[in-house]
């Protein structure tokens, strides 16, 4: 859900956003799912008309990466966890990660 939202990049309502999604999931779901993302604060809502619109009140990119690194710091073993990180991405993720990488690195002295 917080995906779909990321990629309109404007307030969508729920209408809208349960076509974006995977599978199809029933009008209730969505308006649920919606409805606890808000009292997370993690979208904020508006009125518009007789629905609501919703629009992504977090950085999904901060958000993302925050969850990645709770679940890499409470792994037992790290190392092998970005180990199989690693092999399952595609050539273009493994591209742009190794940019990443190469741009984080201080130049040499």
């Amino acid at each position: 859900m917080l995906a779909a939202l990321a990629a309109l990049e404007r307030p969508a309502g729920a209408a809208e956003l349960r076509l974006r999604l995977v599978g199809e999931p029933a009008h209730t779901t969505v308006n649920t799912v919606l409805s606890r993302l808000c009292d997370k604060r993690l979208v904020t809502r508006i009125r518009d008309g007789r629905q609501y619109l919703y629009r992504l009140a977090v950085d999904e990119t901060r958000l993302v990466a925050g969850r990645m690194y709770d679940h890499l710091r409470f792994a037992n073993d790290p190392r092998s966890v970005l180990s199989r990180f690693v092999q399952s991405l595609s050539a273009d993720e493994e591209r742009a990660l190794r940019q990443i990488l190469d741009a984080s690195r201080p130049e040499p002295a």
